[in-house]
């Protein structure tokens, strides 16, 4: 299983008045880390939206364990979770920079084709992602 990791400094306008980060902005530390994670695979979301296909996330579920807080760095690790050929789960963990646990959760998104919305087989239409994804993927014990 491969994890991507990008580091993210918390920004000013990312917390609350106790300098802690709010809730929803670990959304997009984990949206950051997913598009690394893409990358680090060889692959980016523009060229897939270029040729017609998008990927909306369909299911979230984050836990928070302790808070992140300005002035700190956060590392973010990513990994594909589960893959089916359509579906993606991609598994998150955010640690502060003492290493302590902040969050950890899933989303799982679709691929579908831009105009009509209805899903696509990336095992066809993206065989280089597929093969990517099949051999990076959590392996289940």
């Amino acid at each position: 299983m491969f994890i991507a990791k990008t580091e993210v400094a918390v920004r000013y306008a990312e917390t609350d008045q106790m300098g802690v980060v709010y809730h929803a902005n670990y959304l997009v530390w984990c949206e950051i880390g997913r598009t690394k994670l893409i990358e680090d695979l060889g692959f980016n979301y523009a060229t897939m939206e270029k040729m017609g296909v998008l990927s909306p996330v369909t299911s979230l579920e984050m836990k928070y364990h302790a808070p992140a807080k300005y002035g700190e760095n956060v590392m973010i690790e990513t990994w594909i979770e589960a893959y089916t050929g359509v579906r993606f789960s991609y598994g998150y963990k955010i640690f502060n920079q003492k290493g302590i646990l902040c969050l950890t959760g899933t989303s799982e998104h679709v691929c579908v084709d831009a105009d009509t919305f209805k899903p696509i087989n990336v095992k066809k239409r993206f065989p280089d992602w597929h093969q990517a994804y099949e051999n990076n993927k959590k392996i289940e014990v």
